[in-house]
């Protein structure tokens, strides 16, 4: 079972978003994310080592860090593509 952990400023993100069928989704990516941790894009230049998911039209972002050695998956960040 993969170990999860939200970074502060992921949870701050998302207890922000007030629409209920965003938050559904994002749940929901989670939910996928978690059952498999390699489905995210992986990162390049700076944000090597990182996985990004995208979802809502491609508009929204998920970025995370897999570790595979250690089983541990950990949400780093939600955002609009256009805040990149």
């Amino acid at each position: 079972m993969v170990n999860v952990k939200f970074d502060d400023n992921f949870q701050r993100t998302i207890s922000k978003i007030k629409d209920q069928e965003m938050q559904k989704s994002i749940k929901n990516k989670i939910k996928k994310i978690i059952e498999n941790p390699e489905i995210g894009k992986p990162m390049r230049n700076v944000r090597k080592g990182t996985r990004e998911v995208y979802f809502g039209g491609g508009s929204f972002r998920i970025s995370y860090n897999y570790y595979k050695e250690q089983d541990t998956l950990e949400f780093l960040d939600f955002y609009h593509k256009d805040e990149q």
